[in-house]
């Protein structure tokens, strides 16, 4: 293992290259490129994977310019559309800035944060899609975050997200409807004017 300028680590004849334009307490490049390699190893992948770990201004800009969504996201992936021949799988970004606050939120290290969000991006490059696989990703995902011992992982708690969020619209729009049939309904009952 050796590293070289720029962030380059090269590790157990697995190449990839950590390019921190952000730092992160607890996190090193050799520390996040033996972690990429762990999970490379786990998900049979072969290849150069690079990561990014930038700002969410960085993250706004790559969302709009790739995916058309003029918003900052904690991270992307872009496989390699190069020859399957080649040496890269692909690239990973991430905002350190979500990331850190994600972490604070949550209740873990802003380095976790790095890894469970570098597993994800990882996962895509593997070829896993969570918007189009059933579940399929989710559960890979989750299995890994428990071998590598990090808090819930990414998909796990936006799907928490989003079942809080559709319960809580629900609750909002029976209250809502509730009002509406109070405002509807006479003021007095008929055996309240026999009275």
């Amino acid at each position: 293992m050796r590293t070289v300028n720029g962030g380059v680590v090269i590790f157990l004849g697995y190449l990839s290259m950590v390019i921190y334009q952000r730092r992160v307490v607890g996190l090193t490049e050799v520390g996040l490129a033996r972690f990429m390699a762990r999970v490379s190893r786990a998900l049979r992948l072969r290849g150069e994977v690079n990561v990014l770990i930038t700002s969410s201004r960085e993250l706004k800009a790559l969302n709009a310019r790739f995916r058309k969504k003029d918003e900052p996201t904690d991270v992307l992936s872009f496989p390699s559309s190069l020859d399957p021949a080649s040496d890269l799988l692909g690239d990973v970004a991430i905002s350190a800035d979500i990331a850190s606050q994600n972490a604070r939120k949550l209740g873990h290290s802003a380095a976790d944060e790095i890894k469970i969000l570098t597993l994800h991006g990882m996962l895509h490059l593997a070829g896993y899609d969570h918007e189009h696989d059933n579940g399929k990703m989710s559960r890979k995902e989750e299995r890994l975050r428990v071998l590598f011992g990090l808090p819930s992982g990414l998909i796990s708690r936006t799907q928490r997200t989003l079942r809080s969020s559709l319960k809580n619209k629900r609750a909002a729009q029976a209250k809502k409807m509730n009002r509406a049939v109070l405002q509807l309904a006479p003021a007095t009952t008929p055996l309240e004017r026999k009275r």
